[in-house]
Order: structure tokens, then C-alpha cells, then sequence
């Protein structure tokens, strides 16, 4: 049985790894399965501190998550659905809280849960050509339940996140990166990975501790208090000081040559 979900690690590139989902022929819809290996997936990279930068893709070209599967949804009973959808928020959760940095290579429709599964990211790209992202559910009579109207909310203001999910409507990839839903755009005949692969090369070659450490400062931001924020922050800063990346940053720089850093 071919899996739904797996970790694909990039032998060019040791400290990058991708989620691949792979249900093509059901766009990736999220399923109990996909879900469940999904989750396993997240659990593997929190215990590998190899793993400096996380991306999510489409193990097939021209996808992303079209959202959950309603077909499968239809055979569920409420209780299944309750669990699903309670194992989606913490997967959701898991996969926004992971101390490294995370990309979602939006290749394909990202719809409801597919959308709301890249709102967990830290950043989003978007092929040229992708020809639907949005919030449908309340032409479907709910509202986004994987976290959308909170998460977009925050990424977006209060105003944008209503206009959005009150139309239902789907955005353009140059709509979506004028709204701030997305953060790139693929060039044409590019896809979306390619250039989360070469975002995360980027990333990647900085330290890993100060990366982490960002992350959480930055994360932390808007449900803090300036002042409580710069407390956190320098808390932050202080341990990086003393490690042995500091200091080869530090030789590198006077050496005029790229750093080399092993995440201590």
C-alpha cells in the first residue's frame, strides 16, 4: 500500500526535508489516513535535529491540498467526524508550532483545508498557473474548522479575512499575493517548489539555533505586549552568544568565506 503521506530527505541537501502528500487522484485531499501519516511525518521531524527547514508538497506536479475529502467525509459518522476534525487542529497546530522554519509549495488548488494546512506556515509560494486558492465553506454551509478564520485573520487583519471567507471566493495567484495570502510567486514554467527549494537553500544556510530562536520571538510577537516581546527576545539572544556558531560567524566574517554551521 503506497502512502499518503511521507518524508522525502534531499541527499543535495541534508538539512532541508519535504512532506509530500500523494493522493493524485484525489487532489491530495486530506483523508483519515493522509492525516494520520501526516501527523507521523511531523513527529519524525521533531525528533531529528538535523532538520533546519521544512517544505510540504505534491509528490505529483500540478497539486497542492485541495482540502478535506468529502466523499470520504459523506461515510463518516459524527463521531468520526468530531475526531478528524480535532486531529486536524493538532496536527495544524503541531505543524505551526515546529521550531524550524516550514514553506508550503502551493502547486496546485489549495482549498479549505488545503489553504488552512498552508496558513500553519511559516511561508507560502505559489505557481504562476495555480488556479484556485480559497475559503469555500460557507457556500458549502460551514465555516473554515481547520483553523482558517483565525489564522487568516491574524495574517491578514479582520477586514480582508471577512471579505474573503464571507464571498467564498477563490483568488488568482496575483490576487493572492496582493491580498498577503501568499508570500511569492513561482516565475512562469517554474513550479512552486523549485522556488521553496531555492527559498529553503537560503534559509538554510544560516544558523540553525538563531533561526529557531527568531522563529519563536517573531511567532510570539502579536500575542505579547512590546514590552514583554523584548523581554522574550533578548532572553533569546543571550544564549546564541556563546555557541560555537556565533563564533565561527564571527571567524567567517573576518575570514571572508561562508560559515559553516553545525547547530551548537
Amino acid at each position: 500500500m503506497y502512502p499518503e503521506a511521507y518524508l522525502e530527505r534531499l541527499e543535495s541537501d541534508p538539512g532541508i526535508i519535504c512532506i509530500c502528500f500523494n493522493r493524485p487522484r484525489a487532489k491530495n485531499a486530506i483523508s483519515i489516513r493522509l492525516l494520520q501519516e501526516f501527523r507521523e511525518c511531523l513527529d519524525l521531524i521533531l525528533l531529528d535535529p538535523s532538520v533546519r527547514v521544512l517544505i510540504i508538497k505534491s509528490s505529483t506536479p500540478g497539486s497542492f491540498c485541495s482540502g478535506a475529502d468529502l466523499v470520504e467525509r459523506r461515510s463518516m459518522t459524527k463521531e468520526q467526524v468530531d475526531s478528524f476534525l480535532l486531529d486536524l487542529r493538532n496536527a495544524l497546530s503541531t505543524l505551526e508550532n515546529l521550531p524550524i522554519p516550514t514553506i508550503a509549495a502551493i502547486d496546485g488548488p489549495a482549498l479549505g483545508g488545503g489553504l488552512e494546512l498552508s496558513l500553519a506556515c511559516d511561508l507560502r509560494i505559489i505557481g504562476h498557473s495555480v488556479s484556485k486558492i480559497g475559503l469555500p465553506e460557507t457556500r458549502l454551509g460551514v465555516i473554515p474548522g481547520a483553523g482558517g478564520t483565525q489564522r487568516l485573520t491574524r495574517l491578514l487583519g479582520i477586514s480582508k479575512a471577512k471579505s474573503l471567507i464571507f464571498t467564498a471566493r477563490s483568488l488568482t495567484p496575483a490576487e493572492a499575493l496582493e491580498w498577503g495570502v501568499v508570500d511569492f510567486i513561482a516565475s512562469p514554467g517554474d513550479c512552486a517548489y523549485t522556488k521553496a527549494l531555492e527559498l529553503a537553500r537560503e534559509i538554510s544556510a544560516n544558523a540553525p539555533l538563531a533561526l529557531r530562536a527568531a522563529k519563536l520571538a517573531i511567532s510570539c510577537a502579536l500575542e505579547m505586549s512590546l514590552e514583554s516581546g523584548l523581554d522574550l527576545e533578548r532572553a533569546l539572544y543571550e544564549p546564541l552568544i556563546d555557541t560555537r556558531d556565533r563564533t565561527e560567524a564571527l571567524k567567517a566574517f573576518k575570514e571572508k568565506r561562508a560559515p559553516m554551521f553545525v547547530g551548537a
